[in-house]
């Protein structure tokens, strides 16, 4: 079999030719994925020169036709061979047959909110407006300076929700008591209703909650930076270059050029190029440590960090907050984001497994929620920049995502 691709003016094509049998079907499922990771959301099956398709091959297609209806894209076969209209007749699937055109109708007769763009040494960026007089009202809970000497108590844990309103980053668990997180605490992230984090028992496997009904998730947690309030713009982006990608820090550096005040909350679900970072490997209160957990050599028991940029390829919901100024109650939390002093931030992770992202306007709970209830969790990390001058892996980085961003308008200590 042959498959060959090319852009047409409204669709991206992909033509096959031959037998679409069990063995040829995977080459035209990574010829698909290929596609739709280039950003590919309407595409084309042109199918004119196919002598024979198989269930196995029908299975491909069905896949990738669901996954692009999802993001409003379409999936279509195109000049059909006799052959393969009448397996697709007989199966029931004209569906694939019409699709084109109902997508092409549905996405003229969509409302898209005006943009503008803006852009940089490394990405482009469209900016919408989603609550343009939106804030944040930003606690920082806990002492975090406590983790140097492992001394968390339980008067020093605190009961934390998470509504579709909030969003967080810190060191928690899920669970009843300080007893019962005492030897799990780890990063956890929180947004749009859901939550994320790390047990530090020696699993090494991520666990989450999603809000649904009056169910809302909750975290027994040590120390936090939360935020409430709505999230002011959101900025689609994607890399200049196809073989690209966007810093963690220009992107965080953009969205703070949207707002005129020297904080913001940050909400990221972008496609991978690769998460620089660390994870808490021992519960900072299951045991007093003996000496500084972060000099050497104590921190290779502490902490374990991403020799090389990890999870590239897979879609990642990056929650933090970000400040170009310094702030005597957040600053202590925030570091450098890259090789520049400016901007400061702290932001976690979570990677999951690849889905593709629905162009134009979104809104961010949806998107969250889509990842939490349809892809595995891969990992929790907090986002460091690894500047070591030889062997350093840098930043974490970015094809193309939805970055939803609002000023901070008060920070309160709560201890």
């Amino acid at each position: 079999m042959e498959i060959t691709t090319q852009q047409l003016s409204d669709a991206f094509e992909v033509r096959v030719k031959g037998r679409l049998d069990a063995y040829w079907a995977d080459h035209l499922a990574h010829a698909l994925e290929d596609a739709v990771r280039s950003g590919a959301h309407r595409i084309q099956v042109n199918m004119a020169e196919v002598v024979y398709m198989s269930s196995v091959g029908i299975r491909v297609l069905l896949k990738f036709y669901k996954q692009l209806q999802r993001i409003k894209g379409s999936l279509s076969v195109s000049e059909p061979s006799e052959a393969v209209r009448t397996v697709l007749e007989l199966a029931g699937l004209q569906v694939l047959l019409e699709a084109a055109g109902g997508a092409a109708m549905a996405e003229a007769s969509a409302v898209r909110p005006e943009s503008r763009r803006m852009e940089t040494a490394n990405g482009v960026f469209d900016v919408f407006g989603a609550a343009p007089n939106g804030s944040l009202a930003c606690h920082v809970i806990g002492q975090p300076d406590l983790l140097q000497s492992c001394s968390f108590t339980a008067e020093r844990c605190r009961k934390v929700t998470f509504g579709a309103d909030a969003l967080g980053v810190g060191l928690g668990a899920f669970g009843g008591d300080f007893a019962d997180c005492q030897g799990r605490f780890g990063e956890f992230l929180a947004a749009g209703g859901a939550a994320a984090y790390l047990p530090t028992d020696g699993t090494n496997v991520p666990d989450s909650l999603i809000g649904a009904g009056a169910f809302v998730p909750q975290l027994s947690v040590l120390y936090a930076i939360t935020c409430d309030g709505s999230l002011a713009h959101l900025a689609r982006f994607e890399a200049r270059d196809t073989q690209g990608s966007v810093p963690l820090s220009e992107v965080a550096t953009t969205a703070l050029a949207l707002t005129t005040i020297s904080a913001a909350g940050i909400v990221l679900v972008a496609e991978s190029a690769g998460l620089v970072g660390a994870t808490l490997q021992r519960s900072p209160v299951a045991k007093r440590a003996e000496a500084d957990p972060f000099a050497y050599p104590e921190i290779r028991d502490w902490l374990s960090f991403t020799p090389e940029r990890t999870h590239s390829r897979a879609v990642a919901l990056v929650v933090g907050v970000v400040a170009r100024a310094d702030d005597p109650t957040l600053s202590p939390l925030l570091r450098p984001l890259g090789s520049a002093p400016w901007p400061v931030g702290h932001f976690h992770a979570a990677a999951f497994s690849y889905r593709p992202l629905q162009r134009g306007y979104v809104e961010m709970q949806p998107v969250v929620s889509a990842l939490f209830e349809g892809e595995a969790l891969q990992g929790v990390l907090h986002l460091l920049n690894d500047d070591r001058r030889i062997s350093g892996a840098g930043e974490s980085a970015f094809v193309r995502g939805a970055c939803w961003v609002s000023p901070i308008s008060s920070i309160v200590a709560d201890r």
